[in-house]
C-alpha cells in the first residue's frame, strides 16, 4: 500500500517504498498513467521521482482529504493494470577524444582498457526513471558497476550539449550546454531538447537508451542531418530481437 502526506499547503507527496528499482517505476508509471485518464478537477500537475509522485493542486478546488482519497483509488485500480512495453532509444555515441576527454580516467580507475569501457557502456538498456535536472535531461538506471566513477572534485563550468557522462554509478546525456561535475566519456550529436517541436523532449520516463559508438564522420553526418531537421533516432520495442 502505498503512503500520502502533505508537500506543503498545495501539494501531496505520495510514496511507492523506498527502493530504487524497475518494480517500483513501473508502479510510478501506471500511477500517473491513470492520473492522466481520470482528469481530477483540482489536480495542476503532477511531478514523478525515483519513489515518490508529488502532486500538485487547488485546495479551493479539491480538499486534502478528497485528493488523498481519490489518490488511493488510482492507486488500487493503477495496480491492476497491465503494463505497456516501452520503447529503447538507440544513441549514437563518439566516444574519447577532445568531447571524451575523461575516458582513459575511466579506463584506468577500473584496470580496463578504453575499448572495454566503451564495450560496456555501450552494452547496457538503461532505463529513463525520471527527466529533470535541466530540460530533456534523463536520470538513467543499469550502469555496470565496473564503470561507477566518482564525481570530480571541482566541477566543470560547462560542457557541450550531448555530452555522455557518469557520475558515481549512474549515467546521463546533457541536453545543453551547462555545468557538470561527471566524467564525460564522451558525446552524441543528437538533439535532445527542441523548443521549437510540438514535443521538445526527445525521450520519456519509463522507456530505454541503448548507446552505440560511432566514428568521427558519422559524428558528423548525423550532425549535419540532426541540424537540417532529417535525422530520426532509431527505436526498438523492449525485449524485441535485434538484427
Amino acid at each position: 500500500m502505498i503512503e500520502i502526506e502533505p508537500l506543503g499547503d498545495t501539494a501531496i507527496r505520495v510514496y511507492f517504498g523506498d527502493e530504487i528499482s524497475e518494480t517500483t517505476h513501473n508502479q510510478i508509471l501506471q500511477f500517473t498513467a491513470w492520473l492522466s485518464i481520470v482528469k481530477i478537477d483540482g489536480i495542476v500537475e503532477w511531478v514523478p521521482a525515483y519513489t515518490t509522485v508529488a502532486i500538485y493542486y487547488r485546495p479551493e478546488v479539491i480538499s486534502y482529504e478528497k485528493l488523498t482519497g481519490v489518490a488511493a483509488k488510482v492507486f488500487a485500480a493503477s495496480s491492476d493494470s497491465p503494463q505497456r512495453t516501452p520503447i529503447v532509444y538507440e544513441i549514437p555515441v563518439l566516444y574519447g577524444g577532445e568531447t571524451g576527454e575523461d575516458l582513459s580516467y575511466i579506463a584506468n580507475y577500473h584496470h580496463l582498457t578504453e575499448k572495454e569501457v566503451i564495450a560496456l557502456h555501450s552494452g547496457q538498456e538503461y532505463l529513463i526513471y525520471m527527466m529533470g535536472f535541466v530540460p530533456g535531461f534523463p536520470y538513467l538506471g543499469g550502469l555496470p558497476a565496473k564503470l561507477a566513477v566518482p564525481r570530480l572534485e571541482h566541477p566543470r563550468p560547462s560542457v557541450l550539449a550531448g555530452a555522455v557522462g557518469i557520475g558515481g554509478n549512474q549515467t546521463g546525456i546533457y541536453p545543453s550546454d551547462v555545468p557538470s561535475g561527471w566524467r564525460i566519456l564522451g558525446i552524441t550529436p543528437v538533439k535532445l531538447f527542441d523548443i521549437t517541436k510540438q514535443t521538445p523532449v526527445l525521450f520519456a520516463a519509463g522507456n530505454y537508451i541503448k548507446f552505440y559508438p560511432i566514428d568521427g564522420a558519422e559524428f558528423s553526418r548525423v550532425k549535419q542531418l540532426t541540424a537540417e531537421n532529417k535525422y530520426k533516432v532509431k527505436t526498438y520495442l523492449k525485449g524485441e530481437e535485434q538484427p
